[in-house]
């Protein structure tokens, strides 16, 4: 499976430092005193529950279905339909394993879930299968206590999965969904390898409104894509049914999982070690919406772009992983409309059409993750400005371990390697500042991707990509006043940041300094 290359000229890993965080900051609070009403997990599961008592009562919109077989007639052979669980690694607020439990419980047969683990994914580190491996572990005991058999297969999807089908006598395999090539790629290759008589179908549970209905093509832009989105939302955006105990057991079940094994079995690089302020698993993704909601929305809509303000909902991690449903985030932040209006509909603009915007963009441009797929005008303005000289030349090695001669971008970086998140205004600034120092946009794009793999909890995504090629290659953006080295990409500076926040806080509350450059003045 290939990987981001390594990082040329880079040597030793900044080392993972905890970092203590106060109430005040701008991180999740999970991993603080629990504040959150208690009764808030209680009042989400009645709400399924007064949904439909389950998925059989419940209407399932067909539109989330993609059928990747000739037919979705389930067999009779009697061992079962499957939800291969890989984007969406939550049991609740899952439109694709409500969707197999709902084949199962039409043709009364066992309910499994599987969820392949590769050793190695893209450059992840053990912070990110750290994140992932504990949720999963969440994910089991929830299977265990509804009578539904979940299964960790260690290998690739390829040969796991028709093993499995084969094994269990499977009647019929769904699939969740994910826009980015590899995924993509696992769908096709399992499409392949499993029998033809086993249908086989895909369900988008990560998008509200499914990418192939919200549009047939990649947009231009958020102001393409926010009507057909809106337009659709009183048929998609409606609250989930439960997952319910399973009344139709399997003759074989499930082996309970060694989940130290399993982080063993890993090939990992473990020096970007995982962080302790942040709690894996859906119930503390839950808890976390809760505390956003009651303490930080109202904040919201005036101060998200300040980083030393408690205003984001840092819900990234939990959503990256499948964890929470942005459906289910949007559905209780819309209950504080009359409260905070502004902040309701700012929200929802980023959870809602923002990130389904960067799941079109992946989906239906192959060059997500290169110049290739910037527009025309972006990539000429580019090539025009290439030789430009820079302000400052840096090596991969100082912009890894934050030592440039700007202070505030490296308090970002410093953010991203020690936490494993970065403050989303400050992600603008730190890519566009990696274009203007290194020597061409492909490495500096190169490079951008790569920081953000690495260290961010929420790495390898359709909105870190779309973040980096927004800010170096001007995807969704439009052409500005043209200058040195960014051409007509948009630009953002140092000053510009210093009306909008108190920069010297930000930079000192990491311990951030400048450090000198040759031949660079900076103040």
């Amino acid at each position: 499976m290939s990987k981001h290359g390594s990082t040329k000229g880079s040597s030793k890993t900044p080392t993972a430092k905890k970092l203590k965080l106060e109430t005040s900051d701008d991180e999740p609070s999970s991993s603080r005193a629990p504040s959150v009403d208690a009764g808030f997990l209680a009042s989400v599961e009645s709400k399924r529950k007064q949904c439909a008592g389950n998925i059989l009562e419940f209407k399932f919109n067909k539109k989330r279905c993609r059928l990747l077989s000739k037919s979705m007639d389930v067999g009779n052979f009697g061992g079962g339909v499957l939800y291969w669980m890989s984007r969406e690694q939550r049991v609740q607020d899952n439109w694709a394993l409500l969707y197999a439990q709902r084949l199962a419980l039409k043709m009364k047969l066992p309910l499994h879930v599987c969820f392949c683990l590769v050793p190695t994914f893209l450059g992840a580190t053990i912070r990110q299968f750290g994140f992932m491996l504990k949720g999963l572990e969440e994910v089991e005991a929830e299977c265990q206590k509804l009578q539904i058999q979940f299964h960790l297969l260690k290998g690739d999807s390829q040969t796991c999965v028709p093993n499995l089908i084969k094994k269990l006598k499977l009647d019929a395999v769904v699939a969740d969904f994910s826009p980015l090539r590899v995924p993509l790629s696992w769908i096709d290759k399992v499409k392949e390898s499993i029998p033809e008589d086993v249908p086989f179908c895909q369900i988008d549970a990560h998008n509200i409104v499914p990418v192939w209905v919200a549009s047939d093509k990649q947009e231009i832009g958020a102001r393409t894509i926010r009507k057909k989105i809106h337009d659709k939302l009183d048929e998609f955006l409606t609250d989930f049914p439960p997952v319910v105990t399973h009344p139709h057991q399997s003759q074989t079940k499930a082996k309970p999982v060694d989940w130290k094994a399993a982080n063993a079995y890993l090939e990992v690089d473990r020096t970007v070690e995982e962080v302790d302020w942040i709690t894996p698993g859906t119930k503390s993704g839950l808890v976390e919406l809760s505390n956003f909601c009651q303490k930080r929305l109202k904040l919201f809509g005036e101060k998200r772009n300040d980083p030393n303000v408690a205003a984001l909902s840092n819900l990234s991690p939990w959503l990256h992983f499948g964890q929470l449903s942005a459906q289910r985030c949007i559905l209780e932040v819309k209950e504080y409309k009359a409260k905070y209006a502004k902040s309701v509909d700012v929200y929802i603009e980023e959870t809602l059409i923002r990130r389904e915007l960067s799941d079109n963009f992946c989906f239906y441009n192959p060059n997500y993750d290169n110049l290739k797929g910037a527009a025309n005008w972006a990539q000429e303005t580019l090539d025009v400005h290439k030789k430009d000289k820079r302000p400052a030349l840096l090596t991969s090695k100082e912009l890894e371990e934050g030592k440039t001669h700007d202070d505030l971008w490296n308090a970002s970086q410093i953010q991203l390697t020690r936490t494993g998140k970065m403050h989303g205004f400050l992600r603008m600034y730190w890519a566009k500042k990696i274009l203007e120092w290194t020597e061409t946009p492909e490495e500096a794009l190169r490079l951008a991707i790569y920081l953000n793999d690495r260290y961010s909890l929420d790495g390898r995504d359709p909105s870190g990509y779309v973040g980096c090629m927004w800010s170096i290659c001007g995807i969704h953006d439009m052409g500005w006043k043209e200058r040195d080295v960014f051409g007509k990409i948009r630009y953002m500076n140092y000053k510009g940041c210093q009306r909008k926040f108190d920069v010297v806080a930000f930079v000192q509350r990491f311990g951030a300094r400048t450090y000198p450059i040759k031949g660079v003045k900076y103040q």
